[in-house]
């Protein structure tokens, strides 16, 4: 019993304690710590305040729609149709997911900046026009720039349900006379608008909560957003009390558009109604399946290849400004990452090592309470999973906003430290741990345990020797899913990092203050090389998309 009441106590220091201390901060006085409103109005009576929420909730309308328009008509093509190239572009939807958003952005400041972005200056080359016609630095570019890294959410939702639905409706739509793109509209999608509404939602939800391309595209563009202004709270002097009371809105909002997308999804709209599956069979578009292919393409270059194409010049380049050539290139960006700048080094190192650790502790606690909740050995047991739970509806900024209220402060006094980061990455990413260690353990029979006990074995032996090497594969893909967001998260990181933790996200951010794009391009490289090789032994692991399907 003493284990499960460690366990429990160690969810409330992790999840209930830092959101009930964000909470009470909101309505404290940052002197006397005396019950207050105040801070909520200085929160929400300037109108610059009240403007970033405005801007947050266009630009998540905004990405959740132009994602939609990239995601559905992807999702559809590659489920249902005789498309050309599909192994491919399910590659590269892959690979826009596992690009960090602010890394996406660095490569769009370098594709579209005023006058200086790469297209910006084929323009004026092939026009002769006085300045270019591109400008990543407003509210357009910044919605271009977060819809093409989280489109893949709402491409999973839907070519999910699309997966499940038969095509017996499309064929008698089709016998009374309906034509392709009418039977699409009328029939296939309605049937799975519950998944695209799901997508839809997770994609607004992930664009209110960044901080990293807001960061690089609206500051410049001189407009706030709610991830931006809550970091300019923490400008000296620190307004903890009032930051507190402006991130609560948007916990809230979060949780209640994850309550709906929850209901809208539980109504599974997409699912058989003939009582039982029928055969799925693929449609002929004929000339115009080049059409979407060409469409396809059009998204991953949005996506994947511009993006990467110029992040990779800029890497190899002594001033990538002087475009591609033989004497532009250097290898030196990455010599003076790896070999001269001690600090960089320090950084990459801090980066894996915090990610790891987080990786093992995540799994670790949500595999123990997953088991708890699984064989019910204590009352109450579902709430343990909630608790590993919740953390899923909290942004990361407000998560560590939580954190920073909760354990900045003497006795504890973590600011800036290893312990405070590790244990908000662990928070952070606990959600994706325990689905993983739960699922694992719903496919074991607890008779296997019980033989184990009845020949004398204790309940922890039963765990080591029976329960984890069968759990081994599922484990092993629970770390990994951990560890990739880990090594590039920044919401939560840029509240929490001092000066000897940083980590290879901060310091990106802060090289693109610097305007030190090469050495930021070569520092990206090395971050997506890295995600890349752990997720292909994930691949191998689980196999393919895998962190698409356990994320949705």
């Amino acid at each position: 019993m003493l284990v499960w009441l460690i366990l429990i106590g160690l969810l409330v220091f992790l999840v209930l304690n830092p959101i009930l201390r964000l909470i009470v901060s909101s309505l404290q006085q940052a002197d006397t710590g005396r019950f207050t409103l105040e801070n909520y109005r200085a929160a929400y009576g300037n109108i610059r305040h009240l403007q970033a929420l405005l801007n947050s909730l266009e630009l998540g309308v905004g990405v959740a729609l132009l994602a939609s328009c990239f995601a559905v008509p992807l999702a559809w093509a590659i489920s249902r149709t005789d498309m050309p190239g599909k192994p491919f572009i399910r590659l590269m939807v892959f690979a826009a997911f596992v690009t960090p958003p602010y890394l996406g952005a660095i490569g769009w400041i370098l594709l579209a900046g005023p006058n200086s972005g790469w297209l910006n200056k084929a323009w004026l080359a092939l026009t002769g026009a006085d300045h270019g016609i591109f400008n990543i630095y407003s509210m357009a570019g910044l919605i271009l720039v977060v819809a093409v890294t989280s489109f893949p959410y709402t491409f999973v939702f839907t070519s999910s349900a699309l997966d499940l639905v038969s095509s017996e409706m499309e064929d008698a739509a089709n016998i009374l006379g309906s034509r392709t793109l009418r039977t699409t509209l009328r029939v296939t999608l309605p049937l799975v608008t519950p998944a695209i509404i799901g997508g839809i939602i997770i994609s607004f939800l992930e664009a209110i909560a960044l901080f990293g391309a807001p960061a690089l595209i609206a500051l410049p563009a001189r407009f706030n957003v709610v991830s931006t202004q809550l970091w300019q709270f923490f400008e000296y002097p620190v307004r903890i009390e009032e930051a507190a009371a402006y991130s609560i809105p948007l916990l809230a909002i979060t949780v209640l558009m994850f309550w709906l997308q929850r209901r809208i999804l539980g109504r599974r709209g997409y699912a058989s109604v003939s009582g039982k599956g029928g055969e799925r069979r693929m449609i002929a578009l004929g000339p115009w399946r080049w059409v979407m292919f060409g469409y396809a393409l059009l998204v991953c270059a949005l996506s994947v290849f511009l993006p990467m194409i110029v992040l990779l010049q800029a890497a190899f380049a002594k001033a990538w400004g002087r475009g591609f050539s033989l004497d532009n290139l250097t290898l030196h960006n990455f010599y003076y990452l790896l070999v001269e700048q001690t600090q960089a080094k320090q950084t990459i190192l801090n980066t894996f090592v915090y990610a790891g650790v987080t990786a093992v502790a995540a799994v670790s606690l949500s595999l123990a309470i997953a088991y708890v909740v699984s064989r019910k050995l204590v009352p109450w047991s579902n709430v343990l999973g909630f608790l590993c739970i919740a953390p899923f509806v909290i942004p990361g900024i407000v998560l560590a906003i939580g954190f920073y209220a909760a354990y900045a402060s003497p006795p504890l006094a973590l600011y800036g430290t290893a312990t405070i980061l590790i244990l908000g990455f662990t928070t952070r990413f606990l959600p994706i741990a325990y689905t993983s260690s739960a699922a694992g353990l719903r496919s074991i029979n607890p008779e296997m345990e019980e033989a184990v006990r009845i020949l004398g074995g204790s309940r922890f032996l039963a765990i080591r020797r029976v329960l984890i090497p069968l759990l081994k594969k599922s484990l092993a893909g629970a770390w990994i899913l951990v560890f990739i967001p880990a090594t590039r998260e920044l919401s939560s990181a840029i509240f929490l990092v001092g000066p000897n933790t940083r980590v290879i996200s901060v310091m990106l951010f802060d090289l693109s203050e610097e305007g030190n794009f090469e050495v930021l391009a070569a520092l990206g490289v090395i971050l997506l090389i890295a995600t890349i090789v752990i997720a292909a032994i994930g691949s191998k692991l689980i196999g393919r998309d895998f962190m698409l399907r356990r994320n949705t």
